[in-house]
Parts: C-alpha cells; structure tokens; sequence
C-alpha cells in the first residue's frame, strides 16, 4: 500500500512527466520550507554572510536550473540521468552543484586567492549557463527553430506587469521598500512565470498547459491563462508586506533566503516556459 502511494504521487509523475495533485504540491512545499531552514543552518555554522551579494551571486543557478529543465525536454538527454533534471530532482541537482562551486569560493576567498567569494560563487553559475544556453540555441538551429518574436512578446509582457505592480506597490501604498533589488527580482520573476504561462495556453500555437493544480484549477475555473497574473498579484503582495515585516524584526539572514526560495519558484518555472516556446518543444 505505501509502495503503491510512493509511485502514485512521487515516482509515476516524475517519470512520466504527469501534473502535479495536491499531496505532491503539498509535499515539496513542506520539504521547501525545510531545505531553507537547513540551508540557514549551515550558512551560519559556516560563517558565510547571508545576504544581498549571496542571493543575487545565486541567481545564475537559478537561470541555469530553468535551462536544464529545457535541455531534458528537448530530449537531448537519453540515458537515465534525464531524471536529475525533472522537477523536484533538479533542484537538488542544482543545489548540488551550487554549494561544491559556494565553498570552493569560500575556500579561495579564505586563502586570499580572491577578494570574494561570489567571483567563483556566481562566475561558475554564469559559466553554466553559457553552456547550457549554447547547447539550447544549438538544438534551436539544427532541430526546431528560435522564435524570436515570441521571446519578445513575452519579456515585454513581464517587464509590462512588472512595472506596473511596482508601481502601485511603490506609489499606490507607498511601499518605498518595494524598490529593494531583491523585490524587484520577486516580482519579475513571478510576472515572467505569469506572462510565460499565459502565452504558452492562450496564444503559443503548440498549446501548452499548466500542470500545478492550483493554476490549472483557476484556468479552467476562468477559462483563461492569463488568470495566473491575477493569481500572482494575489500572492506577491501579502508576501511583500510580511517579508518586510519580518526583516525589521531583525533576522535579515532568515529573510534573505526565503525571499530568494520566493524567487526561485517563480523565476526558474519562468525561464523554463520562456524557453520552451521560443524553442517550440
């Protein structure tokens, strides 16, 4: 009976690529929620700052996890290692390589090669992507195409919303800290997650879909895609609100690894969306 709910909900839809239901959903989040007070954990015992110059020297990693994710949908991977780039494996994976490539910075840093840490941190995460990227516009030239005009009607589209939701938290509630770098990036990222989704269901001729059931079950609720932005704005408000309330409680630590776990599931499924349709696979 365990064995049958294993493959169910956790086994079965990694490998073959099913939506998600509830209990998985609920499941990662709950694992999310650990893995961040973990990662603090370890941070600290480590005397690695957590802050700004940690988050934004990650970043890279999370592009290049929503790079991954297309180069295993291109079917360009064969053997059984695809399965390490299938979410929820991939973000170990990437966690994986992020954290060799942070404390060997660490290291380097430590024994006065470098002035900091992140130049090998986030320079081995650009490098990544340099990779992965060449591999995808690669495969775009030989095997599919670039669609150019759909990647840039779906970056105005996020840049548009972005905007505009800055704007009113900035100038309408008069947010002023809204305007933090790490913010913005929240809410880019979540916009691009919006606009990518609602193109790729409403507009991309390949007619893709939402596979988390939260988003599905508003699409088909509203019968239309671009219900998630409202879906979003619904979410990133609050969140900014109690994020900042948080931190001036005064654990800026805690503060800036959640925000960055917020970025990831919104930016990293983002990018991945982008791709894919720009890519038509």
């Amino acid at each position: 009976m365990i064995r049958e709910f294993l493959y169910k909900y956790y086994i079965d839809p990694i490998r073959y690529g099913q939506a998600y239901t509830l209990i998985d959903t609920l499941t990662y989040a709950l694992i999310l929620i650990v893995a961040v007070y973990l990662v603090y954990r370890g941070l600290r015992r480590y005397k690695i700052a957590i802050d700004d110059e940690l988050v934004l020297a990650t970043l890279p990693f999370v592009v290049l996890g929503g790079l991954l994710r297309v180069v295993e949908d291109t079917g360009m991977v064969t053997s059984d290692f695809r399965f390490l780039l299938i979410t929820p494996l991939i973000f170990f994976t990437i966690f994986a390589v992020a954290a060799v490539a942070l404390f060997a910075g660490k290291l380097a840093e430590n024994a006065g090669l470098i002035d900091r840490y992140s130049r090998v941190y986030g320079g081995t995460g650009i490098a990544a992507c340099i990779v992965a990227g060449a591999a995808l516009v690669w495969f775009g030239l030989t095997e599919t195409r670039i669609a150019l005009d759909v990647l840039a009607t779906i970056l105005v589209l996020a840049l548009v919303t972005s905007l505009a939701l800055w704007a009113f938290l900035v100038y309408g509630l008069k947010w002023s800290y809204a305007s933090n770098i790490l913010y913005k990036l929240l809410i880019f990222g979540h916009m691009l997650d919006a606009s990518a989704t609602s193109y790729g269901i409403d507009i991309h001729p390949v007619h893709y879909v939402e596979q988390h059931v939260v988003g599905s079950n508003l699409i088909e609720l509203t019968g239309t895609a671009f219900s998630m932005f409202f879906l979003k704005i619904a979410v990133i408000i609050p969140a900014i609100y109690i994020l900042e309330m948080y931190r001036r409680e005064g654990n800026p630590g805690l503060w800036h690894l959640i925000l960055l776990a917020m970025i990831v599931v919104g930016m990293a499924p983002g990018i991945r969306d982008l791709v894919r349709m720009v890519l038509y696979v």
